[in-house]
């Protein structure tokens, strides 16, 4: 349990007798900075490859087996039941059918995590692990096309057909675009501040090549060539006269809908970070086909091909996360209106009898878990996106939080990955929860250390004595000891 790991921290009172000390039960805030302290040590021991849940069909035998289930389903069913039966009982099995690997999408949380983390404790040390994050970005584009972009480390089998690994993916690259663009924002504020950063190598950053002072110029070149990427490589269909979804992929026929919400915050993020109207053009008409294939109770299919219109939680978040962003950028009225309708089937439709996510409003097929880490992280992200404009949201966010905080640290520091129906799956999977949850509950941290400083600049309330939280790595032995 999370309060036998960190014992209550204590404060100076004052009673009848004179000063005693009196225990002041940790704050959620406080929870989640221990959490954090213990997981960047445990990704400094475990390193930055991963098994992921698609390690199961990864290899030669998994994909065999997943495209024969596509190609003909009574035979493919018999060749994957023993996959899925060790997905669902030995998730430990995964180091038979394929091996660690470094996954894009979870380096760009890394780096928004660790910026996050330096953006509430002014600790160089996380800032230079953002960078760190971002050079190893440089180096996992897909290096076959001309701009910057990025998809997945393995070939993944879907029903359309195969998808060759480093084939990019607008589903990863809106990511990698946000972490270029934090790290970049902090240094552009610092220097219209009259205060440059400069980062020196540490001792656990020496000999790994990072180049940790980085011009931010060259930062925006890369913000640069990644919307020309979203732009142009990524493809455009026609679907009303004035929406138009667009391709997962530089090749496919486009209609997934979460694709056509991340193309169409990161071309709207774009439009006003580098000046180009012609970017909004293209985001307003993927924005208009997310918000017309919203169905009448406010949720979405994850596509329109009336096969897979399934509505789980992970991607209904990544859809009104994009909404949610846009909205803040621009005001869109509709991205609002859509909103409320979705928050509203969303609580009702997407949370357990306990207020908690559940993978699906309706499963579309035998499930081996219960609950899944990702689900949590992404549902923090958008609670805190929207409590603001949603305040029951609220209560969801600080009722999921403390359910990680209770349920889901392993005495490694690392998050559990699912709950199965029979146990856990405790295989660290960086692309499968750890790095969305690391970065979702950093961004919790630096939103409330935001909240607590502009309550006591107005004088609502008094700082509280810990708030200088993860400030090094002494810090995070002592927190431990």
């Amino acid at each position: 349990m999370i309060s036998d790991r960190y014992p209550p921290s204590s404060r100076r009172g004052v009673g009848p007798s004179g000063p005693e000390a009196v225990p002041r039960p940790l704050s959620v805030a406080d929870k989640v900075s221990h959490v954090l302290a213990y997981f960047t040590e445990w990704l400094a021991r475990y390193g930055e490859t991963s098994w992921d849940h698609q390690s199961f069909f990864a290899g030669p035998v998994g994909r065999r087996a997943k495209s024969l289930y596509y190609w003909n389903h009574l035979l493919g069913t018999a060749a994957v039941a023993p996959i899925i039966f060790f997905e669902g009982f030995v998730p430990s099995a995964r180091k038979l059918f394929h091996h660690p690997i470094r996954f894009p999408i979870a380096d760009a949380h890394y780096a928004m995590g660790f910026a996050f983390l330096y953006e509430t404790t002014s600790d160089s040390a996380h800032l230079e692990r953002a960078v760190h994050f971002l050079n190893a970005l440089r180096e996992s584009r897909c290096i076959q096309f001309k701009e910057y972009c990025w998809g997945y480390p393995f070939d993944w089998v879907t029903r359309n057909g195969v998808i060759k690994k480093q084939t990019p993916l607008i589903t990863t690259t809106p990511y990698v675009y946000e972490a270029f663009l934090q790290v970049y924002e902090i240094f552009e504020q610092k220097k219209s501040e009259g205060e440059p950063l400069t980062l020196a190598l540490s001792p656990s950053s020496k000999g790994r090549g990072d180049s940790l002072i980085e011009p931010a110029s060259t930062w925006k070149q890369i913000l640069e060539s990644i919307a020309r990427h979203a732009a142009v490589d990524i493809k455009d269909f026609r679907t009303s006269n004035t929406a138009s979804s667009c391709s997962y992929t530089p090749f496919d026929g486009g209609g997934v809908i979460n694709a056509a919400a991340y193309r169409a915050f990161l071309l709207t993020s774009a439009s006003q970070v580098l000046s180009k109207g012609d970017y909004w053009r293209i985001a307003e008409r993927n924005l208009n086909f997310v918000l017309e294939t919203q169905n009448p109770d406010g949720s979405w299919f994850y596509a329109v091909d009336g096969v897979r219109d399934f509505v789980d939680h992970y991607h209904t978040c990544f859809v009104m996360k994009a909404l949610a962003k846009i909205h803040a950028l621009t005001g869109h009225e509709a991205c609002l209106e859509a909103l409320s309708k979705g928050v509203n089937y969303y609580l009702k439709n997407l949370f357990d009898g306990d207020g908690l996510p559940k993978p699906f409003s309706k499963a579309p097929r035998l499930t081996v878990y219960k609950r899944e880490l990702y689900d949590s992280a992404e549902c923090i992200n958008l609670c805190l996106l929207l409590r603001d404009r949603f305040p029951q949201l609220q209560t969801t966010l600080r009722t999921v939080i403390e359910g990680i905080l209770q349920n889901w640290i392993k005495p490694d520091g690392s998050f559990r990955s699912r709950r199965l129906h029979f146990g856990w799956d405790n295989v660290p999977m960086h692309r499968w929860g750890q790095a969305q949850m690391f970065r979702s509950l950093a961004y919790y941290l630096s939103e409330t250390s935001k909240t607590e400083k502009l309550k006591a600049a107005s004088g609502c309330v008094e700082p509280t004595a810990r708030r200088e939280t993860l400030k090094t790595e002494a810090e995070a032995a002592a927190l431990k000891s």
